[in-house]
């Protein structure tokens, strides 16, 4: 009997002890995952405590740990959104460093890093007031060139995916050639296309990607090909081989890679109404709370309900166009009659309000009062090139054409930047 007491206490202790041993890793994990490193530097023997920001820290709570009083805290924070425009951090991504001259001395530098090309450096002066400097970090980019086809039962995306181009890219290079082809009925076996995009690297490593330099799409109406351009006010657009703007005022398909479900039409019999009567827009599949883009911008000339329609937004561009967005589930909140809009910008949902069978986007685009169909008309580009500027452009896309026919015999190489 007592030698089964003993077992049983003995029992406990090593489950206490368990128990203890776990909260501990616990702690030890906690700690760890918010403390990267405690180290000193060789050279000037400063000792840095890098700190990556967890879920709930806050910026108070983060500086008191490493010792800075309430009124260092308070001039901080004035100074981080003076100077920086920071008012918050965000759990997992920033990083602070915090620097003393000896492993015992007050903090003297707090470094943080909200991105990888942006670091920011607080640093106390003699009478204690705090300074805040902005450093931008260099970048090494560097241009690649990838290829892809489209296989049978490819959407854009998995031949994309297969050539190696990476998901944000492949969002990028969507969006852009959405001003000239529809998705889903342009895209067949057989086409080919290749992408040029910037990668940035620091010391060695790749962080990110960059922009898109060009773009090359066998389409059914021919090659479409794009080039990004500085323009001499510092901006950017893209261009067609001659230099003329090639995004459009409007996209064809607000919402990208939509089935069609409908097309335009003289005649057509109503799937609700049951007789023959003109389809003046197209319609695209949409689940009920798909957000809806402005195919461009413009001004909002109705917001309303009708029989028909249901929920449907309209837009004016500009003398000669204007795009009607029906059967939408509700209105995006601060879009009004007499709002602008941008391109892009949401401006309802998609459901199934008015005349219709199941949720969709009813979309039309009219020109100079009359209905088009939005999949053929032909939409005017936009930031073209004058004279000047287009020989420039001509210039530089033989340079960069040049650069693509190296990279197509040598896909592991790349352009330094």
């Amino acid at each position: 009997m007592e030698k089964a007491k003993n077992i049983k206490l003995l029992t406990r202790l090593v489950l206490g002890l368990a128990i203890l041993m776990v909260v501990a890793a616990v702690v030890v994990v906690l700690v760890n995952r918010r403390i990267v490193h405690n180290a000193v530097d060789a050279v000037s023997g400063e000792c840095k405590t890098v700190v990556v920001v967890a879920s709930g820290d806050t910026l108070s709570k983060l500086l008191m740990d490493q010792g800075l009083s309430h009124s260092d805290v308070t001039a901080i924070a004035a100074e981080l959104k003076r100077s920086a425009g920071i008012t918050g951090l965000r759990a997992e991504r920033d990083r602070f460093e915090f620097v003393r001259d000896t492993n015992d001395a007050p903090v003297s530098k707090i470094v943080l890093m909200p991105s990888p090309w942006r670091q920011v450096e607080l640093s106390c002066d003699d009478s204690g007031a705090w300074r805040c400097n902005t450093i931008d970090v260099e970048r090494d980019t560097r241009a690649v060139y990838r290829v892809g086809q489209i296989k049978d039962g490819d959407s854009f995306y998995l031949a994309g995916q297969r050539a190696g181009i990476p998901a944000g890219v492949l969002a990028d290079v969507y969006d852009l050639l959405a001003f000239e082809m529809d998705f889903e009925r342009d895209v067949r076996a057989g086409q080919k296309f290749s992408v040029l995009y910037e990668e940035n690297y620091h010391d060695g490593t790749k962080v990110d990607n960059g922009h898109v330099l060009a773009i090359s799409f066998d389409a059914l109406r021919g090659n479409v090909k794009m080039y990004r351009f500085k323009k001499n006010d510092g901006t950017y657009g893209y261009y067609d081989e001659k230099g003329n703007g090639a995004i459009k005022s409007l996209k064809r398909t607000p919402i990208n890679n939509a089935k069609v479900t409908s097309s335009f039409s003289t005649r057509r019999k109503h799937p609700v109404l049951g007789f023959t009567r003109a389809h003046k827009g197209v319609d695209f599949r949409a689940p009920t709370g798909t957000p809806i883009p402005a195919a461009g911008a413009g001004r909002v000339v109705a917001r309303s309900f009708n029989r028909g329609h249901g929920n449907f937004v309209k837009i004016r561009h500009n003398g000669t166009f204007e795009t009607l967005y029906a059967h939408l589930s509700k209105f995006a909140k601060g879009v009004n009659v007499g709002t602008t809009v941008r391109q892009g910008q949401i401006i309802g949902y998609a459901g199934a309000t008015g005349l219709a069978t199941g949720p969709h986007l009813h979309y039309e685009v009219i020109k100079n009062g009359k209905h088009v169909n939005p999949l053929t008309v032909k939409l005017p580009a936009i930031s073209n090139l004058d004279d000047a500027q287009k020989k420039k452009f001509i210039e530089y896309r033989k340079v960069l054409d040049d650069g693509i026919e190296k990279l197509s015999q040598n896909p592991q190489w790349f352009i330094q930047l």
